[in-house]
């Protein structure tokens, strides 16, 4: 086509600089839109420090809103959600200069396809006046889920909170489903969940994996030596460490997985490595053989010197990136069984799983022991090359929103065929 098509990309947070999960998916999802259309984008700012980053965004961009998010004006918010019934994430998303915005990119450059990341951005489109028939929803997560499991590991009153979150989320996720060309979700079993969840959209429901950067997260490069050998052993755990999942496996780890190992190496450490630890976090740094680093500009020198990385996840859904990240970089794996789902990892052969304490760290001790397969590392970043090729799974998304339909194609066309690239991406 001589002109581009325009395209509505409303997210929930700044997509650059692609350093944690949902900003690189995002991310990247965006880059590869912004070739095909003139991309409109929509999100909220939530730390200070991304402010620098807008410029660099909206060069990909034909318009941009950046709205200012304060979490603690947002938690407020919140409250009004217990009293409408609404699911809280929505008021926490919600603010009015981004609906006008949205509104008039609707009414003015009337675009042709919207894609929302992330559902509670959703209500954007679901409440306004018209939308384009082609609409295309990356939930990424089945998001209720995730709250149903909090609700679980917590006692009252949190407990019933999290509850309430998961009902109401789902209620909303299921209208979004159906209003939607076609739901997208980061892993097939997240895309199975969310068919039983919400039949009545099953028909257009897909999976649309998270790629790597082989180049960049690579075994080849020299990286800088972090650790010393009075560390003796060392285990990192990367990742956003305010998240609650992740905040829960580096406790359980320091707790009942650590002791363990020092049982047979009393110098082992463990080094949890990512920004905004939590205070329950940061206490971690009075153990022996705990180092919490908070944010650092390179993960990769602690990945590629670590004697093996850990992802002791017990809460997680759809693709934990810091499990691909340390695959691709050869390294020796051990995570859960919950962790990993969604990547299509053969255990023993390319990670290690662990289902408890003592299981987990018996697969480490397998490793710093020499009995693990020695072809471990190789293995998994074999299947990263072979199945997580960023080119190839974003290729899917095109005929999700009529890229290489004729004039006319239906939203059915485009989900059959999505599901066919997605097919192809993975075989």
């Amino acid at each position: 086509m001589s002109e581009k098509s325009s395209l509505l990309f409303l997210c929930q947070r700044i997509p650059y600089p692609p350093d944690k999960g949902e900003k690189i998916r995002a991310w990247r999802i965006l880059d590869h839109l912004s070739r095909r259309f003139s991309v409109y984008l929509g999100c909220f700012v939530d730390d200070e420090r991304d402010w620098a980053h807008t410029d660099i965004v909206a060069g990909r961009c034909a318009g941009t809103h950046f709205a200012r998010l304060d979490p603690r004006r947002a938690r407020l918010r919140c409250l009004g959600g217990l009293v409408s019934g609404k699911a809280l994430s929505l008021p926490y998303f919600y603010d009015r200069t981004l609906a006008a915005w949205t509104e008039a990119v609707l009414q003015t450059h009337r675009p042709d396809a919207v894609f929302v990341y992330s559902s509670a951005m959703a209500q954007y489109v679901l409440n306004a006046l018209e939308r384009p028939g082609r609409f295309v929803m990356d939930f990424v997560d089945v998001d209720s889920d995730k709250w149903g499991q909090y609700a679980a590991s917590c006692s009252f009153p949190m407990s019933w909170i999290y509850r309430r979150e998961s009902e109401r989320l789902l209620a909303f996720d299921r209208a979004v489903a159906a209003a939607a060309s076609a739901s997208v979700f980061v892993a097939e079993p997240e895309a199975a969940l969310f068919r039983r969840l919400a039949p009545e959209a099953a028909e257009k429901t897909v999976a649309i994996a998270n790629g790597i950067d082989a180049d960049y997260f690579s075994p080849d490069r020299d990286y800088p030596q972090i650790f010393t050998p009075a560390d003796g052993p060392v285990m990192v755990f990367t990742g956003t460490m305010d998240y609650w999942p992740n905040v829960d496996a580096a406790i359980w780890f320091a707790d009942e997985i650590l002791p363990l190992i020092r049982q047979h190496h009393p110098t082992a450490c463990f080094y949890v490595v990512g920004a905004n630890p939590s205070p329950e976090v940061m206490a971690l740094k009075e153990r022996d053989g705990v180092v919490v680093t908070g944010r650092v500009e390179d993960v990769r020198p602690y990945i590629a010197h670590a004697d093996v990385a850990v992802a002791p996840v017990r809460i997680a859904r759809g693709i934990q990136n810091k499990v691909l990240e340390a695959m691709a970089m050869a390294r020796p794996v051990v995570t859960t069984p919950r962790a990993l789902e969604g990547i299509d990892a053969a255990a023993g052969r390319e990670v290690l799983l662990g289902s408890d304490a003592g299981s987990f760290a018996a697969a480490i001790l397998s490793v710093l022991n020499g009995s693990a397969p020695s072809s471990l590392g190789a293995s998994a970043r074999a299947m990263v090359l072979r199945a997580h090729d960023w080119e190839a799974l974003l290729a899917a998304f095109d005929p999700l929103l009529g890229i290489g339909e004729g004039a006319g194609g239906s939203a059915d066309i485009a989900h059959d065929q999505g599901a066919e690239k997605i097919g192809q991406a993975h075989g």
